[in-house]
């Protein structure tokens, strides 16, 4: 049964780093799931007050992040609100129209797509702001990733 429990935490860890490359995957549900199943196949004793207050701000931290970077990128670049949501969409779109590499097409092209219905026509200015909306989500997924492993590292921490 332990290792049952093991397999069962470390899918659920997986899907949520999966989450990384396919955003519409809530890799912060998968993550709390994680620890649920630990405490319900062994011992919520570890997993004290503390833990999930820690665990809850890393969360709001994730959310922050992902919507601060997308919103950095693009408006560093001069982008509008019509290409932040273009780059959400497509970021969101992306990976299932053309997997794998989608996830990094999808919120260039949104952003672009985006810039363009506002600009009207503006292409040299609209492809600047999907770089920066590349970048931005580029940026973002690293921090995410980081964040990510210190919440799985610091369980594991709890306990083991």
């Amino acid at each position: 049964m332990t290792v049952l429990a093991w397999v069962i935490i470390s899918t659920l860890f997986v899907l949520a780093f999966v989450g990384l490359i396919y955003p519409i995957i809530p890799s912060s549900i998968f993550l709390i799931a994680g620890y649920f199943v630990y405490g319900w196949m062994f011992d919520f004793g570890p997993l004290t007050w503390v833990f999930w207050v820690i665990q809850g701000i890393l969360v709001i931290l994730l959310y922050v992040t992902d919507y601060a970077s997308n919103f950095y990128g693009v408006k560093k670049r001069g982008g509008s609100k019509y290409a932040i949501w273009g780059s959400t969409i497509g970021l969101l779109i992306g990976p299932f129209i053309i997997p794998v590499i989608g996830i990094l097409i999808g919120p260039f092209v949104g952003a672009i797509v985006g810039e363009l219905l506002h600009q009207k026509g503006d292409f040299k200015q609209a492809v600047r702001v999907g770089i920066g909306s590349l970048l931005g989500f580029i940026g973002g997924t690293t921090v995410k990733l980081i964040i990510q492993a210190g919440m799985v590292i610091y369980f594991l921490i709890k306990v083991l």
